[in-house]
């Protein structure tokens, strides 16, 4: 009985870690019932197929095991969740050079207040992430993870950390991607904000630099807004498949 209890529970633990991490999964909104429903659900499907022996819960060894398939899950969901923080860091960015980083509203579901910009950009990856099946894959992703990071007291071999760390570095290449446009426009406008102060000290930039730059940022994101879907596209298809 207790073993077969511990087959389920160990793959249950890494599941449910996805759950807790993967963006999306882990939203508020999703009742936690729904996500440990689910994750035993999932555990239950996956046991029979694993193929080490079920270590016992109770075992001297089973914190280690139990550290393992937490790190398991989370590592599952990092490698998505890096193109959201990605693109929150450029929404952020955008927003400060647009002068509407202090626009922000309180977000019900982080309970956070959240920038104008950010919250827009978080928004469209969510919806671009349900288009491409990005949840579907995240679960596929954790029931094949039993066949590469098996559930053993070994540690994890194989599970390229290198490349691991190469993806985390990509988030502020692609943070920079996001915002480069804007933030190269807003420079060439601060710049000329500045000169046109030092020409004319009795111009009130408050008065006009504040609009001007913030209808630029907006007309620009509008133009930018297609090519910034293809590259959230992209960015989350290369991270699915390397997932």
């Amino acid at each position: 009985m207790e073993l077969w209890l511990a087959a389920i529970f160990w793959p249950f633990v890494r599941v449910l870690a996805v759950f807790m991490s993967a963006p999306v999964l882990s939203n508020r909104v999703i009742p936690a019932r729904v996500k440990i429903g689910l994750a035993l659900a999932i555990a239950i499907i996956v046991a029979p197929a694993t193929t080490e022996p079920a270590l016992p819960i109770f075992s001297a060894a089973a914190p280690l095991l139990l550290l393992q398939q937490m790190l398991a899950g989370v590592l599952i969901g990092f490698g998505i969740k890096v193109v959201f923080a990605a693109v929150d860091m450029a929404g952020n960015v955008i927003g400060l050079q647009m002068g509407l980083s202090f626009a922000s509203f309180i977000d019900p579901v982080n309970s956070n207040q959240t920038p104008l910009i950010g919250s827009f950009l978080n928004l469209l990856t969510t919806l671009l992430f349900l288009a491409l099946d990005g949840h579907l894959a995240l679960l596929a992703a954790a029931t094949r993870s039993f066949d590469l990071l098996p559930i053993s007291t070994q540690f994890f071999t194989g599970v390229g950390w290198e490349r691991l760390i190469a993806t985390g570095t990509g988030l502020f290449q692609l943070g920079l991607q996001i915002s480069l446009p804007v933030l190269a426009t807003m420079l060439v406008i601060n710049l000329t904000l500045g000169v046109m102060s030092r020409a004319a000290p009795q111009l009130n930039l408050f008065s006009v630099g504040f609009p001007l730059t913030e209808l630029t940022g907006i007309v620009l994101f509008a133009v930018f807004l297609p090519n910034l879907i293809a590259a959230l596209s992209a960015a989350l298809s290369a991270s699915l498949a390397a997932l």
